[in-house]
């Protein structure tokens, strides 16, 4: 049977479809070749081979890995608590309509699967409204209850952007909070011991792509684990241009039956419906305002 041992002497095994028993009970080989069917002790893994490097993000094949080994209780480091806000009068829940000036909260949602996707636990902890005691009594709470809070919206330079502020009024360094690239340039990233807050673009493709690019490695980080942050190098289906290119700038493609990236059709950071069925995006770098067809790009699956 398969997975049972080889009896002593025997250096092939053949498979049950390629043989006949005769009228005398003897077994007779039917068909024309065959490979040996034997796995060799070692084959697999050898004594002194390392399981599992440590760094390792545990998959399904890893666990079965891990299973074959008898190691049931491995150590590893925990998942991080991610709290998530979403800041702006203008937001309602999902579930509401959207009065005059007033529009659906997309961020949260979005930001919460996306951490749960990645292994870490998210709490959710809901709108908060442009008000400044309000903010800061939310992220008080956040970054007590959790090791990294992610906040969407508030962090640019309106009359209603207390995110900054609140952050330092925590007692938290604010290291960058700015980046140069497009979307999200206006990501926050502070630290305060072991606690990090990080300030992300209301607008969804910008909070989107920027978990994508920085959040999730960061994560990742807390975990020991590297990222690995590929890119497929792939040729572009048609010319591409692009007004300004004083930053990095991400596009949601997809992948013709050619092979080939054809950019989505794309209106902006609110766009968020142009991901819907996106392959993945390409990264145009900063100086390049124009791509011909044919020339490769690097395109990040997602």
């Amino acid at each position: 049977m398969t997975g049972a041992p080889v009896p002593d002497g025997a250096d092939i095994v053949f498979i049950v479809e390629q043989s006949e028993i005769d009228k005398k009970g003897k077994v007779k080989f039917t068909g024309s070749k065959t490979s040996s069917n034997i796995c060799l002790v070692g084959e697999d893994i050898k004594n002194g081979d390392v399981v599992l490097p440590e760094g390792t993000m545990l998959k399904s094949q890893h666990i079965a890995i891990l299973a074959s080994a008898g190691c049931t209780n491995p150590e590893v480091f925990c998942m991080p608590k991610v709290g998530i806000i979403s800041t702006g009068s203008e937001l309602v829940d999902s579930q509401t309509k959207p009065q005059i000036s007033q529009i659906r909260n997309s961020n949260g949602p979005q930001l919460l699967v996306q951490t749960q996707q990645n292994s870490c636990i998210a709490n959710y902890y809901g709108i908060v409204k442009d008000d400044e005691k309000k903010t800061l009594e939310i992220l008080r709470k956040s970054t007590e209850e959790n090791d990294v809070t992610l906040i969407s919206g508030g962090v640019s330079v309106g009359d209603f952007d207390y995110v900054p502020a609140t952050i330092e009024e925590l007692g938290f360094e604010i290291l960058f909070s700015k980046l140069t690239v497009k979307p999200g340039k206006h990501t926050t990233f502070a630290t305060k011991g072991d606690k990090y807050i990080i300030g992300l673009p209301g607008n969804p493709v910008s909070s989107f792509i920027q978990f994508e690019i920085f959040v999730k490695p960061f994560l990742y980080k807390l975990m020991d684990y590297e990222e690995k942050n590929f890119y497929l190098s792939i040729p572009l289906s048609v010319d591409f241009k692009r007004k300004r290119s004083d930053r990095d700038e991400f596009i949601p493609v997809n992948i013709n039956n050619m092979n080939e990236a054809l950019p989505v059709s794309y209106n902006g950071s609110a766009h968020i419906h142009a991901y819907y069925d996106a392959f993945g995006f390409m990264k145009i770098a900063k100086g390049t305002d124009k791509i011909s067809k044919g020339e490769i790009v690097d395109v990040r699956p997602l």
